[in-house]
């Protein structure tokens, strides 16, 4: 999981290709889904529901493919198979992680579409 990039520029070149003008509202929807999904990976976990936790980190994961973050999509992939396993006690170290990343992403994303607008 380490050898995944925090982003990968090349599905980010052609998602900005696609999308063009849109491609900043898609990022910022990106950004604040990922942010309300986080917190229902935590509420998940407080709430003891293996099940809201497995769904909500499948959904994540794929928001996070399709966006180029391989890194997060990973890390939810993990959350997504401890809540398949009914694994909760497992769960909160990788949550832990997966917030770490999903700033650095952030971060790079806000750095991207800074240098990329013309």
């Amino acid at each position: 999981m380490v050898d995944k990039p925090h982003l990968d520029e090349e599905a980010l070149a052609e998602l900005q290709d696609v999308m063009e003008d849109e491609f900043e509202t898609l990022i910022n929807t990106y950004l604040s889904d990922s942010r309300d999904r986080i917190e229902s990976l935590k509420k998940a976990i407080s709430d003891g529901d293996a099940e809201a936790l497995a769904h909500t980190a499948h959904s994540f994961k794929g928001s996070c493919i399709n966006i180029g973050a391989p890194r997060l999509g990973a890390l939810c992939r993990e959350v997504e198979k401890a809540g398949q396993d009914g694994r909760l006690s497992d769960v909160q170290p990788v949550l832990d992680t997966i917030d770490a990343e999903f700033q650095r992403v952030t971060d790079a994303l806000h750095t991207l579409m800074a240098g990329g607008a013309e």
